[in-house]
């Protein structure tokens, strides 16, 4: 591969295009991506990015463009944020690692203590991963443990919700409950529990939130009656459906499904793989934006901004009193990890605390309110049915009749469109079947929000023009 001038951000059109394409066709007889359809799985090639900097990436055609989904929810502070690679950097040449199984290392110590510092309640412990999935999937297996321990071995149901994402690990994804996620894949069911997704914009025609609330609530108590809470070990959600479309539950919704999780000794278990590391204004959202006090958190992508895979449990010192004070002081929480608490992850990420604490926290708080007011605009085209968001993550949802809220033929994937369309004008968005969602890094300025705004408005009329003319909408 040819050697590139990174400080310039750009090679020569020609050459770059030469290189991308030849990476390309590498890429098509090597390596395998996600989400891979079995008719094309080991041939087809996803799209290059060269480089990228600060809330932008360069493609393969040499095009600069806003990094809409900030990489997977995850690069909040920028691409090429010169404080996290010399962190990373002074780290690898002090202690690039040591085994977390016999040592410990400063970062890991270190980082921890400022992350119970941030979250709610008595969550003063936590297990660090690779990543959103694996820490999803020590949550559960910590409360397999604590009810065996407990001596409650038949306590381990766990209830999700429609639409949901927690992660691609075997009992992880078990819980996932996006339209196609099962469709081919083998998952858990004998312990899982599914609840209707709490989304305000699709409850029943002519039911007013707060009716739609209860409702939802009522759903989790009749699931408890039904199965019983002896049988139920924990209840995991996303304070934001995330990768569900940015559903927003409706206010109040996360502390009366808190308030039934104690009453029934069913764990909360609060996914902030997302929303957690300054999406939404806040180190952590559970407590400071949602007023609940989960028994444990799961966190990944924004605590090192992506720059590094780590990721992590919180754990409440409550459960942890209760094992040590159980009759199986043997017990033994087999669960570990190779890179667990490494030391450059665990760098990164007390960088990473050093920017949001240091001011960038209070910004994304005010950026948040114009964001939202900026897109929200977006609702007057005949396509879209709701602008959704909270902090910096957002969702446009199309439908093909406004006035009714009517569902798209999912088969039209008029998100891929309208990203097709935003990429031509030089801003890449992540699509989902009908939706387009966002997420930009923190950095982002009001003046290249409103550049989205624009970009997003051009192309959902651009999308509209092509379905019309095609015979797949009306408007």
């Amino acid at each position: 591969m040819m050697e590139r001038d990174m400080a310039a951000n750009r090679q020569p059109a020609e050459a770059f295009g030469q290189e991308m394409a030849e990476l390309r066709q590498e890429a098509g007889a090597h390596l395998l991506a996600p989400w891979a359809s079995a008719g094309k799985i080991g041939t087809a090639a996803l799209d290059m990015i060269g480089d990228g900097e600060g809330i932008y990436v360069t493609d393969e055609a040499g095009r600069r463009l806003i990094d809409g989904p900030a990489g997977m929810w995850c690069v909040n502070l920028g691409h090429r944020n010169r404080e996290l690679t010399q962190a990373m950097a002074d780290q690898a040449m002090a202690l690039d690692y040591n085994s977390p199984w016999y040592t410990s290392s400063a970062p890991a110590v270190e980082l921890a203590g400022r992350l119970a510092g941030h979250a709610p309640g008595d969550l003063s412990h936590v297990f660090f991963t690779t990543g959103g999935s694996s820490a999803v999937e020590t949550a559960l297996r910590f409360m397999f443990f604590y009810n065996n321990v407990k001596g409650r071995p038949e306590k381990k149901m766990i209830v999700t919700r429609d639409r949901a994402y927690h992660g691609s690990t075997y009992l992880a994804g078990s819980l996932n409950g996006r339209p196609r996620d099962q469709d081919w894949m083998d998952s858990e069911t004998g312990r899982v529990i599914r609840l209707s997704c709490p989304d305000p914009f699709r409850r029943p025609a002519g039911m007013s939130v707060e009716a739609f609330t209860d409702g939802l609530i009522e759903e989790f108590r009749a699931a408890i009656e039904r199965h019983g809470a002896e049988k139920i070990g924990a209840f995991v959600a996303e304070p934001v459906l995330a990768s569900g479309g940015v559903v927003v539950p409706p206010e109040g919704y996360l502390k009366r499904m808190q308030a039934l999780c104690r009453q029934n000794d069913i764990l909360f278990i609060s996914d902030e793989v997302v929303t957690g590391f300054g999406r939404l204004g806040s180190v952590f959202a559970s407590g400071e934006v949602f007023g609940i006090e989960p028994d444990m958190i799961t966190f990944a992508k924004g605590v090192t901004s992506g720059y590094f895979p780590l990721g992590g449990a919180m754990i409440s010192a409550r459960l942890l009193e209760d094992l040590r004070a159980s009759n199986h002081p043997e017990a033994a929480f087999a669960h570990g990890l190779t890179y667990s608490s490494h030391p450059i992850g665990c760098a990164v990420a007390q960088k990473t605390l050093d920017i949001l604490e240091g001011g960038l926290l209070d910004e994304v708080k005010e950026k948040a309110v114009y964001f939202q007011t900026a897109l929200k605009r977006l609702e007057d085209h005949a396509l879209v049915g709701e602008v959704r968001g909270m902090g910096l993550m957002a969702c446009i949802e199309c439908v093909a009749e406004k006035a009714g809220r009517t569902p798209l033929k999912l088969d039209l994937e008029v998100g891929k469109r309208i990203d097709r369309h935003c990429q031509e004008r030089g801003l890449l968005v992540r699509p989902l079947i009908q939706m387009c969602v966002m997420s930009p890094p923190l950095t982002i300025t009001t003046d290249q929000i409103d550049r989205m705004v624009e970009i997003l408005d051009a192309s959902i009329r651009a999308t509209m023009d092509d379905l019309t003319r095609d015979g797949l909408w009306r408007g």
